[in-house]
């Protein structure tokens, strides 16, 4: 049986990758487990520092959810369709989104419905000038189910979102990186070097401080600028009696790389 996700590493980095080529990369309900499950495993690897999301193929970073399947589950009832699809969707991208080592998606096609809404709630996200990205929920008559009425309008505004959900218009990576959907566009072959050099970039620096910054943010951004603060204090409070931190000081006092353990 060929794995709906494939599973790679690079020294310190893992390459996940939606691996449904013949569906665009469709998210089964065996897909959005598997990567749940990978995601717990990465998580308790302290020798993983960070994560890249690509889809397998020429034509797909992922084509959403897989309607056929989702089909079956509204033939057999309002419950067990919102259970299968709407809450599983949801905790996927919840996890992506709050996960503590920084997640990279490499964008290489189509991020339609559910693809889209995975680069939404990524830490990071460089698209190929081949990608094409679409909330064409609409046409099915349906709203976004994995998070994307509530990501893409803090990316991109109220406006522009609501744009984009209402007519279900395809765009392009170039609008996408002017919205914040993405960091980059680079060329299509450049595309996996581009994400493992981001990646690297942040390799180098503490991940206690990494995950720290991403709790801070991921927690901070839905909150008022005083709840958001009170979380950054929290934050640096749980590194301030770290090695890493006081490694980092002594490096950059005696002007030398410093040597971060996680500890």
């Amino acid at each position: 049986m060929t794995d709906l996700i494939t599973y790679d590493r690079k020294g310190a980095v893992v390459l996940l990758t939606l691996n449904r080529p013949e569906k665009l990369n469709a998210i089964s309900y065996a897909a959005n487990d598997r990567l749940l499950a990978l995601l717990d495993a990465i998580e308790t690897d302290r020798s993983i520092r960070a994560v890249i999301l690509t889809g397998a193929g020429e034509r797909a970073f992922s084509a959403g959810g897989d309607i056929p399947e989702f089909t079956e589950s509204v033939k057999a009832g309002v419950d067990d369709a919102v259970r299968d699809f709407c809450k599983r969707g949801q905790t996927m991208t919840a996890r992506l989104e709050a996960f503590p080592k920084p997640i990279i998606a490499a964008v290489n096609g189509i991020a339609f419905g559910g693809g889209c809404e995975i680069t939404e709630a990524v830490h990071l996200a460089i698209a190929s000038e081949r990608a094409v990205f679409a909330k064409p929920e609409i046409k099915i008559g349906i709203p976004p189910t994995f998070g994307g009425t509530q990501r893409l309008p803090r990316l991109a505004g109220r406006k522009r979102a609501l744009e984009l959900l209402l007519t279900g218009d395809a765009f392009s990576p170039r609008r996408a990186y002017e919205m914040g959907l993405v960091n980059k566009v680079v060329p299509h072959d450049e595309l996996l070097p581009a994400a493992f050099d981001l990646a690297d970039r942040i390799i180098r620096h503490s991940s206690l401080a990494a995950s720290r910054i991403i709790n801070a943010v991921t927690r901070g951004i839905n909150t008022t600028i005083d709840e958001g603060l009170l979380i950054e204090r929290e934050q640096f409070a749980r590194m301030a009696a770290t090695q890493d931190v006081h490694e980092g000081l002594s490096a950059w006092i005696a002007r030398r790389i410093p040597h971060h353990t996680g500890a």
